[in-house]
């Protein structure tokens, strides 16, 4: 049975997330003051309504959020969800309607698309690389590449585009990298093998020092097919490849299926928009893409006042 990490979901730690990031919103906007724009242009309020419109294709994440924003920021908005989160969008499209006081229409707008346009961005580009790999057995990750404060944001928007989910931090899965090993050879004297290393994480996991509703994913990064052996004896749930050439990830693909078929194989490192298909097209089971967070571009939104 193929172990895998939890999907992030609009969940009660996203929407707490979420909530100190409008905060921090309504900081950078107001301060401690008003909208000075608004106030000087109108004067009176009076009852609007304005459309929240693509420019472009792409994929929708985050209007399945647009009520808690507008809540937390305590504005008298209602809004109409025309799409939800993980449909495609095309030009012109309206995703929402929002209607309410004039004035808040005009302070809170920003606010709104800045998060929108940052999601459906991540979720769009996410999309792409899908499609790269559509018809091969590979699926698509996201990384810990994240901009501080809305990793699970950006997680979530991922997993709006059709990718999955990789470890949230560094608290619910074991990842041994390179860096792992050779901190301890430097304390120890004695550098582990990626087999050695796996199984004292198992025993870690099995010695009661810290206590688990479940035992968590044991994953092990190699960079050279000469470890793969003795990894693949230790029966980790996943090997990471990190950083291997397309021959080389056919290779430990072709060892794997012979010696334990189980384990599954990462690719890792330096994976582009450009490369994706031809690493899928080696047979392993997962590839993971910090680009789809680091490098995003956001979605072009823009808000439409509706005339009478």
């Amino acid at each position: 049975m193929i172990r895998d990490f939890r999907p992030q979901i609009i969940d009660a730690e996203l929407v707490d997330d979420l909530n100190q990031l409008v905060r921090l919103a309504i900081r950078e906007d107001l301060g401690r003051s008003v909208d000075l724009t608004t106030l000087a242009m109108v004067p009176d309020p009076h009852p609007a309504r304005a459309a929240i419109v693509a420019r472009k294709t792409g994929i929708a994440a985050g209007i399945d959020l647009i009520d808690l924003i507008i809540q937390e920021m305590d504005a008298p908005i209602e809004v109409e969800l025309m799409v939800g989160d993980s449909q495609e969008l095309s030009p012109r499209q309206t995703l929402a309607i929002l209607s309410g006081d004039s004035r808040s229409l005009l302070t809170c707008e920003r606010t709104i698309l800045n998060f929108l346009s940052r999601l459906c961005g991540i979720a769009s580009w996410t999309n792409l690389f899908c499609q790269r790999i559509e018809g091969t057995k590979a699926r698509l990750y996201d990384t810990r590449k994240t901009t501080p404060g809305w990793r699970r944001l950006e997680k979530y928007a991922v997993r709006c585009g059709g990718g999955h989910t990789h470890r949230m931090g560094l608290h619910d899965a074991i990842l041994i990298k390179d860096n792992h090993l050779a901190c301890r050879a430097n304390s120890s004297g004695k550098l582990l093998n990626a087999g050695a290393a796996v199984e004292l994480a198992r025993a870690f996991v099995h010695s009661g020092a810290v206590r688990f509703s479940e035992p968590p994913i044991i994953e092990v990064e190699i960079d050279r097919i000469s470890q793969l052996d003795d990894a693949l004896d230790a029966r980790p749930d996943i090997i990471l490849l990190d950083n291997m050439t397309h021959d080389q990830l056919r290779e430990a693909v072709l060892v794997r299926n012979v010696h334990a078929p189980s384990v599954e194989l990462e690719a890792s490192g330096g994976i582009t928009f450009d490369t994706i298909e031809a690493v899928a097209k080696t047979g392993v089971d997962r590839i993971s893409v910090g680009s789809l967070t680091h490098s995003a571009v956001n979605f072009d939104l823009g808000l439409d006042w509706i005339l009478k």
